[in-house]
Parts: structure tokens; C-alpha cells; sequence
């Protein structure tokens, strides 16, 4: 027989996870859908930057990882085809000196885990037919198997890329700079690691479908050296340390977020191109918004109500849609190989850097 809560959460990864601790402050019961997290130890070569919205929202949970698991961006150098090239530091007159913060991933799910631990709300599922709820709240990821259930429409486009993912480290300290290049079609970011003194660095290389299976096919140390030509002496001499994994790429947005008694939220919801890096701070402002309109929403109104949770929706789509409409704008203009495209693309980024009002905009807007 099915257990009732008040809530209940498809999906444990770190988006499901947030959420069910900012319901369990709620004091709503809440089941988590999910594998146990007990002695987890998962590898994954992923690293997400966060911004400083979803850093305060972390450390409310008591979530957020220390040194040298999360490591501080002071300054992000952007290059173009030949020549184009853009610096971009905290504003003087912002009062935060970080761009953002490189988290590692299975760190953060194990914060997040040890905070479950002290939310006795919380209770961890193997299925959902094991629990009955106001409200069912879809963290699934972009592969959801509830969207079709609930008859939502899932909006795909495809881009003709794969990003490449691994960890690598470098013979000179990274200084907190993150690095990023759009050359001939490809976007190629190695993002600082292990601290603020560290030598570690992420890798995300999107690049089309035909490279990737050329790069996926080479030794680790033909990977490295590849990776050394397309990234230059700036970033020192690099070794791979991890396996190389990858993933495609896609625009992807659900037609409805929302229906009686369910929501989607995160990669279940939205997915946008990870050139900008903003995908899990989106997750993470959904579900910050969702669980501010659940607590105060009137007192007659159900958990589940659609009328209520069309607040939510209304105030996240539009976020979401204008992240998702510049990251795909991007990744168009920089797919582009023609060399007018190229001397089009650079003349843009010298004017960008020429405009310190534009460059303070996109900094705020990044830095969330």
C-alpha cells in the first residue's frame, strides 16, 4: 500500500535533492524518488558553475562544498577565430569578487545527501507507485519518462554536437582564470579545479559529431595532445586524468510545466547549449521559485493546484526562454566556418570588449 505525503519528487540528482530540502523546511512530507544515497561513490568528470543565486541558495541548505572541492572564477578569457578576444572580471563596484564558483558534481550530491540525512521530512523511494501525493514534481532530467505520462510535449532540436568531457591537470596553477575559445565551429573550455591554488582543470569541448568520434577513437595521450593545439600555451602543459565521456547536445524545452497535481522542473523542463554554462543554475532558480509559490500559496488552495502552480511557470518561462534563445543564437553564429562569418564574429567581440557598459551587463547577468 502506498505511503502518503505531501510531495512527492521524481528524480534524486542534485535539482530533486535541492528541492526536497527546501520543502522539508517546509515541514511538507516529502518522498524522494530515487537510489538510496548511503555509501555513494559515484565517478563523474562533470563540473557545473554556479553563480551567486544558487551559491546563497546551497549554503541556506548547508549543501555547499568546501575547498578544494568548489574552486572561486576571478577572471574568464574568451578568444575567437583570429584575433576576437574578451576579459571579463566582477565588477569594481559589485562587491563580489568571484565570476562564479567550479563545483564538482559528485561532491555536491554528497552535501546534499548529508543534508538529507538531518531532514527527517525526507524519505527516499525506490518507485513511485510507492507514494501518494498532492503534488508530483518531475527532476528527472532531460531523459524524463514522466513527461510522457502526463502528455507533455517535448520540443527537440538537435545540434549536430557532442560535448566532450574530462579532467585534466596543467604544470602551472590555473589562478582561478577560466578559459574559453570558439574556433572553427567548436566551443573548447577548460575550467579551473581543486581550489583556488589548484593546477586541476575541467574540460568541455563541444564539437560536431564527426570530430567527436575522431577524438573519442584517440589514446589518452593523442586526446591531450589534440586538446594542447587547440588550446595553446596558455594554459600550460596538460595531462588527462580521467576518461573522456560525452554526451549530445540539444535545444529541448516541455510545452507545459505544469498540469493538475504535477510540475516539471530542471533538465526535465529545459535544456540549453552548455557554452554559457548556466543549465544547473537554472535547474536551481526553478525550484527555488516552486518551492517559494508552494509556501505561499492560500491556505485552501491544494499542493496541487494548477491555478497555483501556474505561478510557477509564468515566472520562470521566461528566464528560461531568453537563456535559451541567447545559447542557441551562439552556438549558431559560432558553428558558422565561412570566413566572413569568422571576420563577423571577431569584429563583434572587439566591440564587445571596446564597451566596458555592454561587458558589466553580461557579467551581471552571468553572475546571476
Amino acid at each position: 500500500m502506498a505511503k502518503v505525503f505531501d510531495v512527492c519528487i521524481r528524480g534524486d540528482g542534485i535539482v530533486g535533492r535541492t528541492l526536497a530540502l527546501l520543502l522539508a523546511r517546509q515541514r511538507l512530507r516529502v518522498a524522494l524518488v530515487g537510489r538510496s544515497p548511503a555509501g555513494e561513490t559515484r565517478q563523474d568528470v562533470r563540473a557545473y558553475a554556479l553563480n551567486a543565486a544558487s551559491r546563497q541558495l546551497l549554503t541556506q541548505l548547508r549543501a555547499w562544498p568546501a575547498e578544494p572541492r568548489v574552486t572561486p572564477v576571478t577572471r574568464m578569457q574568451v578568444w575567437g577565430d583570429d584575433g576576437g578576444q574578451i576579459d571579463f572580471t566582477p565588477p569594481a563596484a559589485g562587491g563580489q569578487a568571484e565570476l562564479a564558483w567550479l563545483v564538482d558534481v559528485p561532491a555536491l550530491e554528497n552535501e546534499l545527501a548529508q543534508a538529507l540525512h538531518f531532514a527527517p521530512e525526507v524519505q527516499w523511494i525506490e518507485a513511485a507507485g510507492q507514494a501518494q501525493a498532492a503534488l508530483t514534481v518531475v527532476c528527472e532530467g532531460s531523459r524524463s519518462a514522466s513527461r510522457q505520462e502526463f502528455g507533455v510535449q517535448w520540443a527537440l532540436k538537435p545540434y549536430a554536437q557532442k560535448a566532450l568531457a574530462a579532467r585534466l591537470q596543467s604544470d602551472q596553477p590555473h589562478g582561478g582564470i577560466a578559459r574559453q575559445w570558439f574556433k572553427s565551429g567548436e566551443v573548447l573550455a577548460l575550467l579551473p579545479m581543486g581550489g583556488a591554488g589548484g593546477h586541476a582543470l575541467a574540460l568541455v569541448w563541444s564539437v560536431s559529431l564527426e570530430r567527436a568520434a575522431e577524438l573519442e577513437k584517440l589514446t589518452p595521450e593523442a586526446f591531450t595532445a589534440e586538446l594542447q593545439r587547440a588550446a595553446g600555451p596558455e594554459v600550460g602543459q596538460l595531462s588527462l586524468t580521467s576518461e573522456v565521456s560525452s554526451w549530445p547536445l540539444a535545444l529541448a524545452r516541455a510545452e507545459r510545466w505544469v498540469g493538475p497535481g504535477w510540475a516539471l522542473a530542471g533538465d526535465a523542463a529545459h535544456t540549453v547549449h552548455p557554452l554559457a554554462g548556466q543549465g544547473l543554475n537554472l535547474g536551481l532558480a526553478d525550484v527555488r521559485v516552486l518551492a517559494e509559490v508552494l509556501q505561499g500559496r492560500e491556505y485552501w488552495r491544494s499542493l496541487g493546484d494548477e491555478k497555483l502552480l501556474r505561478r510557477y511557470e509564468r515566472a520562470r518561462k521566461a528566464d528560461v526562454l531568453t537563456m535559451g534563445t541567447l545559447t542557441d543564437g551562439l552556438q549558431g553564429l559560432f558553428a558558422q566556418t565561412d570566413a566572413r562569418w569568422q571576420a563577423l564574429r571577431n569584429w563583434g567581440m572587439t566591440s564587445m570588449a571596446r564597451s566596458a557598459t555592454l561587458k558589466t551587463w553580461l557579467t551581471r547577468q552571468a553572475m546571476g
